[in-house]
């Protein structure tokens, strides 16, 4: 069998599933809303899909249900474990890809202030929770705790940005 190309979405996949497994794509789903789509975005479709494809390279191990509904529940196969450490280990990364859509329509040309006023308050809400999480995850892996501290930094960042745009707003006449 040749290897299966591997995208960043398999990485997620395999990693999510190697905290939660056995899981079905539904409770991937559930595990990535509260914690990896903080800062990863993965479709619905697409964790299905993944999860079919990398069942089919043979990195991960399906069962089906035997009734009901007959879903389909992975598991990371020693070969997809092998791949995510290899993964891990490598300090070999992309640079990230910024799309925030409040800072394109301020290029864009839209009005700082009014702007800055929304974005201000989504980005305050946004800490609030990071720092919600923070608090009551204290049992959290290294990994995750580390990757929470950096959206929080970012989350700062963006309010102090926001902030200052929106006091600049009221300063003008």
């Amino acid at each position: 069998m040749s290897s299966p190309r591997l995208t960043t979405t398999s990485y997620a996949v395999l990693g999510l599933l190697e905290r939660c497994q056995p899981a079905t794509p539904y409770q991937l789903k559930q595990a990535a809303q509260i914690s990896l789509f903080h800062f990863w975005t993965i479709t619905h479709t697409q964790l299905y899909t993944e999860c079919a494809r990398l069942a089919e390279a043979g990195l991960l191990d399906e069962k089906r249900e035997e009734g009901g509904r007959r879903r389909r529940v992975y598991s990371l196969a020693p070969a997809g474990l092998e791949a995510l450490g290899r993964w891990r280990d490598s300090p070999d990364t992309d640079l990230y890809e910024l799309r925030d859509p409040g800072l394109l329509k301020l290029f864009c040309g839209a009005d700082p202030a009014s702007l800055a006023e929304t974005q201000l308050e989504r980005h305050e809400q946004r800490l609030a929770l990071y720092r919600q999480l923070a608090a009551d995850g204290e049992a959290l892996p290294e990994g995750m705790r580390l990757a929470l501290e950096a959206g929080t930094g970012h989350e700062r960042e963006y309010v102090r940005f926001w902030s200052e745009l929106s006091d600049r707003g009221r300063a003008e006449p």
